[in-house]
């Protein structure tokens, strides 16, 4: 009876929409006025001891294991818990600070190889062609949400907002499969250095600069971006990275970009950010990205500052991660049952979860993703005075 009475009082304000709920008894209960959108089962019951160390965690565990079901879009039950001002989602009392993370370099290689080294062959089930892991860019000419379409837009974006002049070099810190890098190489005609701890992107980009032809002109290292010495660069982009850095390390990783860029260098970095202050997720942090941390906007901004650097632009591109999500996660479940084979069902529920989870949270406006154009100093006279560049207008 004291588990349904905590139940009850935590569920009864963790919704903006109409939810039915079935507990481990058969029993069920309508949350929210008129028919259901959404309809959750516990099989068993989650005790409460863990509920109250960290719901978020408790919780996805639950849906991991079978535990707890979701009839209905995961996205639309976690955006309401999110919009829900009670919701279990934003109360303190559900969410315990998080220990240490360490970001030691060979903490960072094995934080990123969990991640990214599962194999390319997972990867390519879901992802465009071009192999890209990050917010894609859906133009308006884009109708059809066409993602590699939407992806090499993104590309074209960032290196558009650079200003690039041939012949100069590029810095690509988390470098992925390349796509971005050997962009600039073939189409901006720059010479650029990609960098990556992964090893499976590694030998992917390898083998790219090879079939390209670009031995002359591309290069991609294995190791910590903190390594990279003396070397300086024209330009540095920088793609989903700083939130694997962690809040320790952010005032450094923007100091480490400023070392690397030449006295008139631009950096766009693009990154996800909090507007209403960082965070961690407990769930998240355990079986998606160890040692993640997403900063907030203004905590961004102050270490941009720290590091001298001059911030020319931002934009938000909160709802094309969003449309990305949604995406990816149509791919994802095409592919349900190869993936299953490939790994296993638990796998399987833990990134449908992960990928829903993330579109609801940037539906919800709980993170955003943020494109920071910065130049080293206050020079950037390289930039034209208007943003009408970006957008390839005359």
């Amino acid at each position: 009876m004291l588990e349904k009475t905590f139940y009850n009082n935590m569920l009864k304000h963790s919704f903006n929409i109409p939810v039915k709920v079935t507990f481990w008894d058969g029993k069920s209960k309508l949350y929210g006025e008129g028919e259901p959108q959404v309809a959750v089962v516990f099989n068993k019951k989650i005790p409460l001891r863990d509920i109250s160390n960290n719901a978020s965690l408790a919780f996805g565990e639950a849906y991991m294991r079978g535990d707890l079901e979701i009839h209905g879009s995961i996205q639309k039950l976690i955006k309401a818990a999110y919009d829900s001002a009670d919701s279990f989602m934003k109360s303190s009392k559900f969410r315990r600070l998080m220990p240490h993370q360490k970001h030691t370099e060979a903490q960072s290689t094995a934080d990123v190889q969990s991640h990214y080294d599962i194999g390319n062959d997972f990867y390519r089930l879901w992802l465009d062609p071009s192999m890209t892991y990050s917010c894609a860019y859906f133009t308006p000419e884009n109708k059809n949400n066409d993602l590699e379409a939407a992806q090499l837009a993104k590309v074209h974006h960032i290196l558009r907002k650079l200003n690039p002049q041939p012949g100069k070099t590029l810095l690509d810190i988390g470098c992925g499969w390349g796509t971005l890098m050997l962009t600039a190489a073939k189409e901006y005609n720059l010479r650029v250095t990609g960098i990556t701890l992964s090893e499976e992107q590694y030998k992917l980009v390898q083998q790219k600069i090879e079939k390209l032809g670009l031995q002359n002109q591309a290069e991609v290292l294995l190791e910590d971006y903190r390594e990279l010495g003396d070397r300086k660069f024209d330009y540095i982009t920088s793609v989903g990275m700083f939130e694997h850095v962690g809040k320790e390390n952010l005032g450094q990783y923007f100091q480490d970009v400023a070392k690397y860029m030449k006295p008139d260098a631009v950096a766009l970095i693009h990154g996800i950010t909090r507007q209403q202050g960082g965070a961690t997720n407990a769930w998240l942090n355990k079986y998606i990205f160890p040692g993640g941390y997403v900063p907030g906007l203004a905590e961004i901004v102050g270490e941009i500052e720290n590091a001298n650097l001059q911030i020319t632009d931002l934009e938000m591109l909160r709802r094309h991660y969003q449309r990305t999500l949604e995406i990816w996660d149509q791919n994802f479940n095409a592919h349900r049952q190869e993936i299953a084979k490939m790994f296993d069902e638990e796998f399987v529920r833990m990134w449908d979860l992960y990928l829903n989870a993330c579109a609801a949270s940037f539906e919800s406006g709980n993170i955003d993703v943020v494109q920071y154009l910065l130049t080293n100093g206050p020079s950037g006279q390289s930039l034209p005075m208007t943003r009408g560049y970006m957008l390839n207008e005359k």
